[in-house]
């Protein structure tokens, strides 16, 4: 009887091990959904810019500065890891803030129903990438309590669990906007 305390408490430890172990594994494996998820919205962007500019171009032929920062920011969007796509990502944020200001400066290209249309697809991919951001950061979020909380910490260690970074914004996005009339 004696034997049965010490092998029910050495069983309830492994599951108890094997549960934690599956619990980091879960949140990993979430973190790397969550990041396809923007994959998913940054390449929705890459293919719809290319319409946009096609468009742009025929009313703006002369504004060929600004269409070609997009070209390129769009082009170096899906190279290279995580850190490359969202420096891209933000460069293309810039240059996409530039493209839309044009519509003031072209009257004709503000009335363009493909342009407005592409400009609405543009601004729901922008929400969806903020959406999938949000995700990614609530699952690191989650993933490094786990990793730091007792006893799952243990766990984490023995296995070789690493903390991962959230996605943070530029420093150019932290300024107020400025509104003058």
């Amino acid at each position: 009887m004696t034997l049965w305390i010490p092998l029910g408490v050495a069983a309830l430890a492994v599951v108890y091990w094997i549960a934690q172990y599956n619990a980091l594994v879960r949140l990993r494996n979430w973190i790397e959904e969550a990041w396809a998820q923007i994959d998913v919205q940054l390449k929705r962007r890459y293919d719809l810019i290319p319409n946009l500019v096609e468009t742009v171009k025929a009313y703006a032929k002369h504004e060929q500065e600004t269409l070609q920062k997009v070209i390129e920011a769009r082009n170096r969007l899906l190279a290279g890891g995580r850190a490359e796509q969202l420096e891209a990502n933000e460069q293309l944020t810039g240059a996409l803030k530039t493209l839309f200001a044009l519509q003031e400066a072209y009257p004709d290209l503000k009335a363009h129903e493909g342009f407005n249309k592409l400009q609405e697809q543009l601004e729901g991919t922008e929400n969806k990438i903020a959406a999938a951001r949000q995700l990614y950061n609530r699952t690191v979020m989650q993933y490094n309590t786990k990793l730091e909380s007792f006893p799952s910490n243990l766990v984490a260690n023995v296995h070789g669990f690493k903390r991962v970074e959230m996605l943070e914004i530029a420093a150019a996005e932290r300024e107020a906007v400025r509104v003058e009339f």
